[in-house]
């Protein structure tokens, strides 16, 4: 049996880390795609570093931005690197326009899909994220629900493919790389603040509309609240094209820095006071045990329920009052967290190889 892995974002590499280790401990034979999704170099490549993959085997060099003339190049880039395998996996984990792309390429080939993450859903049609995941879910062979209520989500559906719990990738690659981390990283020496908010934002519903960024931003600056924010690139490239690049970078209470790499984001969110952030990911990286931290999400709907479910994350309403009022109240809170994970023990990985090797 052929296998392939197919990650283009950020956190599609961080949650496929833990199948590839899998996969070369079990001695299975597999070819490595990246997608380039994700062009700056923190975002892809320092990465695939920091996990200590193996170099992809392809990396394909992206000339679209668009999100459909991205799919289709992803398509047409995909086509002739996945042919050979003729019978087959492709395994493929999340939601991004890489995943449908491949999603789609392999259907069209005969590969079979083994879809990673299934089954979440934020029943919110505006979001991108919502359309892909739906479509995947709907043409995978295999289909690996994190938890029971996503197991449900598709059963209700009335998908084509088996359905798996197992739990979430996002907990294993924590517990294998935050000793790693903390030994390794230097971030915290960068840092100007000795209690600090860490903040995320880069979804295309909250940064590509100038009001929504203005008030988030304002809101942010107007807290006086220390914080720490990774600037992501699409972030960064709106709030220059909206002028609100100079408030922020100006801003006493905000410290500008870099997109991180996987292991000092994690320092940073180990150290935080709480989370800030439009990231689905990061509300599940938020409930392992090794962080554990509350997050207040800027979005008006969530994919991860589980996570409002533990008492961990709320959503927060994206007004700037409720934005100032929802920041200050998180900061004065020193309520100790004791919350079960909702998203596996860890050994997620290995079940899903095991699934994959007695699959009939």
């Amino acid at each position: 049996m052929k296998y392939v892995v197919i990650a283009g974002t950020r956190p599609e590499i961080i949650k496929v880390a833990p199948i590839i280790r899998s996969l070369q401990s079990s001695g299975i034979e597999f070819s490595f795609i990246l997608t380039g999704q994700h062009y700056d170099h923190k975002l892809s490549k320092q990465m695939i570093s920091d996990l200590l993959l193996p170099y992809p085997d392809f990396d394909i060099k992206l000339e679209k931005r668009s999100p459909a003339s991205q799919i289709a190049e992803i398509m047409t880039r995909l086509e002739p690197l996945m042919k050979p395998m003729e019978s087959g996996y492709a395994i493929i984990q999340g939601d991004t326009n890489s995943v449908l792309s491949a999603s789609l390429t392999a259907v069209k080939l005969g590969i079979q899909i083994a879809h990673v993450e299934a089954g979440l859903r934020s029943y919110d049609w505006r979001m991108p994220e919502e359309h892909n995941r739906r479509m995947v879910d709907h043409i995978s062979n295999i289909l690996f629900a994190p938890t029971q209520q996503d197991k449900i989500n598709l059963i209700n559906e009335g998908v084509y493919g088996s359905v798996y719990v197992t739990g979430n990738t996002v907990i294993d690659a924590i517990r294998e790389h935050l000793p790693i981390a903390q030994r390794q990283s230097r971030i915290m020496e960068t840092i100007d603040a000795s209690e600090y908010v860490l903040v995320t934002l880069h979804r295309s519903e909250n940064v590509d509309l100038k009001d929504r960024l203005s008030l988030i931003i304002r809101a942010l600056i107007d807290s006086s609240i220390s914080i720490i924010f990774p600037l992501h690139p699409r972030t960064e490239k709106k709030l220059k094209e909206f002028d609100l690049y100079d408030g922020i970078m100006s801003a006493k209470n905000i410290q500008i820095v870099p997109p991180q790499g996987y292991l000092d984001f994690l320092v940073l969110m180990k150290n935080c006071k709480f989370i800030v952030t439009d990231s689905g990911g990061i509300q599940e990286e938020a409930t392992s045990p090794e962080i554990s931290k509350r997050v207040l999400v800027l979005r008006n709907s969530t994919e991860r329920p589980e996570a409002i479910s533990c008492g961990l994350a709320r959503l927060i309403p994206l007004k700037y009052d409720e934005i100032i009022k929802e920041i200050t109240k998180e900061m004065s809170n020193d309520e100790k967290l004791t919350i079960i994970c909702p998203y596996g023990d860890g050994n997620t990985a290995k079940k899903i190889v095991n699934i994959l090797r007695n699959h009939k």
